[in-house]
């Protein structure tokens, strides 16, 4: 099973996919004339700025929920993992697809903004890429075609986010803590889902508030304490940076036979960590509370330069100034060692363990167990905004027979699957945290890899309302208003939730009020 397992992801993570994130980055950042760059002020200010409802969370809370979902165990483990195949340069690389992915990011969120809409059991906001590959093209001849296409995103997500991407990051939690403090991997899983179980009943209200107070602590705590390390080993910062350059273009004659992997690891990584691309973003986007939806894309596009930018970038260089890193031949840790750093045990594997040894440098004993309890939060915010997403496309999938009543159950068809769904990643979540790291990472990365696959292909064809809201959104903001939104106006059909929207009507006010 691990055989085939390992030729499926092979065939969806093969060159082409790698080319086409770093291609959409490009064409997205030369089309939006690099927004990414230009309208980073804007991103900050309107990341505290923003309304909430009793459908909407504010932009902040949306902000967060997608970082939960980003920041996980891809920025400790899964960089641990890029530097050990693809040498120090895949670091090089992951900024790359970071900074050409925070514009296919806008694009993406400001998709899921323009196309949301509203759930009619809960009435909170629902949106990502199913919602807008079915309906920006519903008034043309081409309208079955995207349904379907819809349908099928929804329906990989589901698998991908209800399924195969939990049990990663409970794999990584459980195995972290098992070495810092020897507990039981059973004993690691049950305590998660008694946790998880408390947060996704309660709904994405609960979960904006969950993620609003926990990923921003943990994500300032962790780069604090990895800067930390860094400063003590300053005189190893040129070296890293010549190490980070050097393999990633084949200059260093020690890893010029692997550029073709710190290229393939590096965008595996940096989507896996970042999400660009993937068609996670849109989701947690579609739930804000906005005026324009090229707010919320800004500032989801913000949220890739804090997964990878900071939070991977600080674990990189953590690893690499400590010396804590090995790089293998033939991206196999059976293969040949091309680089030791010289601090790792001889038995370490790849993974958590390059961090754990890192922090034991400046607190001897102690790295263990911060990695540890950094894994346990960011796997946990992970976890849930994958649940969220999973719920969103289940949502999506079932569309008006979700309201359908089941007199039996005395329940909706809704409700019934979506327990059935809560119950679902619950076992994921057991299931990964007590089987081997291999085959847990390969199916996140075939979970991962058909997202975006579905998503990039999607979201070149249906660029052009994000434009237009782009386009839009700063000829309001040089005339110095306050940008509003009229799908109508600029030519975009089938935003039927913003063709009724008034963000400045009484009734919106007293609305947001009451909240």
């Amino acid at each position: 099973m691990s055989d085939f397992l390992s030729s499926v992801n092979g065939y969806i993570w093969s060159n082409a996919l790698v080319y086409l994130c770093l291609a959409a980055g490009v064409y997205f950042s030369a089309r939006t004339r690099f927004v990414q760059v230009r309208q980073i002020p804007e991103m900050i200010r309107l990341m505290f700025k923003g309304e909430k409802s009793p459908s909407g969370v504010s932009s902040f809370q949306a902000l967060t929920m997608s970082l939960a979902g980003r920041v996980g165990t891809g920025n400790i483990a899964g960089v641990a993992t890029a530097i050990a195949f693809g040498g120090p340069g895949a670091l090089f690389w992951m900024w790359a697809v970071a900074f050409l992915g925070a514009s296919t990011s806008f694009v993406e969120c400001t998709l899921g903004q323009i196309y949301k809409t509203r759930d009619k059991l809960t009435g909170e906001y629902r949106g990502g890429p199913a919602y807008y590959l079915s309906r920006a093209l519903a008034h043309t001849k081409a309208a079955p075609v995207f349904k379907v296409y819809g349908l099928v995103f929804a329906a990989v997500t589901v698998l991908a986010c209800g399924l195969l991407l939990p049990s990663v990051q409970s794999n990584s939690m459980a195995s972290a803590m098992s070495e810092a403090w020897g507990v039981s991997k059973w004993v690691v899983a049950v305590a998660t889902v008694i946790l998880l179980a408390f947060v996704i009943v309660g709904g994405v209200k609960r979960i904006a508030a969950f993620a609003s107070i926990v990923v921003p602590f943990m994500a300032i705590v962790y780069i604090l304490f990895a800067l930390v390390i860094v400063l003590l080993n300053a005189s190893e910062v040129p070296e890293v940076l010549r190490l980070v350059f050097a393999s990633a273009f084949g200059i260093d004659s020690a890893f010029g036979a692997i550029i073709g992997s710190a290229i393939m690891w590096g965008v595996k990584r940096g989507i896996y960590s970042n999400e660009a691309g993937q068609g996670t973003g849109p989701h947690a986007a579609a739930a804000a509370e906005v005026s324009h939806p090229a707010k919320q894309g800004l500032v989801q596009a913000f949220a890739v330069y804090v997964d990878t930018l900071f939070v991977c970038s600080a674990t990189g260089f953590l690893i690499l100034s400590t010396g804590a890193y090995r790089v293998f031949e033939g991206e196999s840790e059976s293969g040949a060692v091309i680089s030791d750093g010289g601090s790792l045990p001889a038995d370490a594997e790849v993974g958590p363990t390059f961090v754990q040894t890192g922090f034991d440098t400046l607190w001897s004993g102690a790295g263990s167990s911060f990695v540890a309890i950094s894994l346990a939060f960011f796997c946990l915010t992970t976890i849930i905004a994958y649940y969220y997403m999973a719920e969103t496309n289940l949502r999506f999938l079932l569309g008006d027979a979700a309201t359908l009543y089941i007199r039996p159950l005395r329940s909706t068809l809704g409700s019934n699957l979506t327990m059935l769904l809560q119950a679902l990643i619950l076992v994921s979540v057991v299931i990964g945290a007590v089987s081997t790291a291999t085959d847990a990472w390969t199916l996140g990365d075939i979970g991962v890899g058909l997202m975006a696959w579905l998503n990039i292909v999607g979201i070149i064809i249906l660029q052009q309302p994000a434009f237009r809201a782009l386009r839009d959104f700063e000829r309001q903001q040089k005339a110095g208003r306050d940008p509003t939104f009229d799908p109508s106006a600029l030519g975009i059909v089938g935003a039927t939730f913003w063709e009724s929207y008034d963000p400045r009507s009484k009734a919106y006010q007293e609305e947001s009020l009451s909240s």
